[in-house]
């Protein structure tokens, strides 16, 4: 019995074949603009129709001994502060108006597009609320506010890159907070002992040893015995506080000029790129520790994303179970991940004491472990975006810093708003990715080898 099958019609050469794309606004397509206007109308109100009447606005950008020929960037603008920050905020409004209608129009924007846009959004923002704030005061020097971001940017991305480290590999690191503690502690400590201009050096390579003990305790509860991970850092942040608490009050507080005496890190000025206007002390005439922050950023940045390490190292957070078949040691690798990150958050550390020069005072990362992994967590488990993060949150504190400093109180805003300014930020920045950051598939997991 044979089956005849149907002759099919030949195709012509020249037929036309067409793909149709039906694409589909989102339904949450209007929550960026419509939170975009909100942010806009709330300055538009509050800031521009609402300042002082003929008060004006003084920023500070050039330093008389800057490198600035023939003074292209003056050294002061004054500008009157009610037009001024209408101004700002109604390009503030345009820039909303324009994600309106590519949300509308359900235009694809070139990431590199959409987020500059965003980006000049924040800067004009940020622009009208300084100009409203800093009414009638004296100057506001952007300089000044920049180096004290960096400053204070410092132990958060130490602490951000730490936990990019350990959650890419798979294990949660809520202990941030205790690394940074013991490396501040280890630093002061043995930096006093040693002394000398050889004592901040040796506090420096002290301060990631130490924080190795957190991270050791971390990786073994964690790890290899598998216990819940988020209970064993919370645990273990406790730890680091009353461990440090009980030799500060036990031993440091007895005898400070021994075992806790304020010592500082050198700046290395660069030549030529120090005297560069406005940005050049905040990035050239720093100590050590800021020029570490940048290079292990970007060596990260490479190793993780463009080397066979970091190709492992994925694998084993998103699927250690396809990583262990083709020979990636799950367990080993997650413990060097675990205790390298542990050593550059004890960089983080070392900025509280030996690279400010303040002796170590109990309890003093103050919450920043915890703000860090929020930094990481905004900057989606990347160690670029986890430093802008760093620096957004850091700005933010120092705004408050500068503003609770003028002689007006910070334009008139009361000084509680302003203390609780960087944790605002970091609420509503973290509140905003929610949901929306893709966590490593295997974040938490334990592996058992079967």
């Amino acid at each position: 019995m044979s089956t005849a099958v149907a002759p099919q019609p030949p195709v012509a050469d020249d037929t036309v074949i067409e793909r149709t794309v039906l694409a589909d606004r989102s339904r949450s397509w209007w929550h960026l603009p419509a939170t975009l206007t909100v942010l806009a109308l709330a300055a538009m109100v509050f800031f521009g129709l609402r300042a002082k009447a003929g008060a004006s606005t003084t920023f500070g950008l050039a330093e008389k001994a800057a490198l600035n020929p023939g003074k292209i960037i003056p050294e002061t603008v004054t500008v009157p502060t009610g037009p001024a920050t209408i101004v700002l905020t109604a390009l503030c409004l345009a820039i909303a108006a324009f994600f309106w209608w590519a949300q509308w129009a359900n235009v694809a924007l070139r990431p590199l597009v959409r987020i500059g846009l965003l980006a000049l959004f924040a800067l004009l923002w940020v622009l009208g609320f300084l100009t409203w704030a800093s009414a009638g005061s004296e100057t506001m020097s952007i300089g000044s506010l920049l180096q004290t971001t960096i400053v204070l940017a410092v132990p958060l991305a130490f602490g951000a890159q730490a936990g990019v480290l350990s959650e890419r590999s798979g294990v949660i690191n809520m202990a941030i907070e205790g690394q940074l503690l013991f490396g501040a502690f280890g630093a002061a400590l043995v930096s006093s002992l040693v002394g000398g201009a050889l004592g901040p050096w040796a506090g420096l390579v002290a301060a990631p040893l130490m924080a190795l003990v957190i991270g050791a305790l971390l990786a073994l509860f964690a790890v290899s015995y598998r216990v819940q991970q988020i209970i064993v850092g919370v645990v273990l942040n406790v730890f680091a506080v009353g461990l440090t608490s009980f030799f500060f009050g036990t031993v440091m507080r007895q005898n400070p000029e021994r075992f806790n005496t304020a010592s500082v890190l050198p700046h290395w000025r660069i030549p030529i790129l120090a005297d560069l206007p406005v940005i050049g002390r905040v990035l050239f005439d720093q100590n050590i520790l800021v020029y570490l922050m940048w290079i292990i950023v970007a060596a990260l940045t490479v190793a993780m994303f463009r080397t066979r390490w970091g190709l492992r190292v994925r694998a084993v957070g998103e699927h250690p179970r396809a990583a262990d078949t083709v020979g990636i040691d799950v367990n080993r690798t997650r413990w060097t991940n675990v205790l390298l990150g542990s050593a550059v958050a004890g960089l983080g550390g070392a900025t509280l004491t030996i690279g400010t020069n303040v002796a170590f005072g109990e309890d003093m990362s103050a919450g920043k472990g915890y703000i860090a992994l929020a930094a990481m967590i905004l900057g989606r488990y990347h160690p670029a975006g986890a430093l802008a993060a760093a620096l957004l949150f850091a700005f933010a504190d120092a705004t408050q810093l500068k503003l609770s400093a003028v002689s007006a109180g910070g334009g008139g805003i009361p000084s509680d708003v302003l203390l609780m300014l960087p944790y605002i930020v970091t609420l509503f920045a973290v509140a905003g990715v929610v949901g929306r950051v893709r966590v490593p598939a295997a974040d938490g997991v334990p592996y058992v080898k079967q």
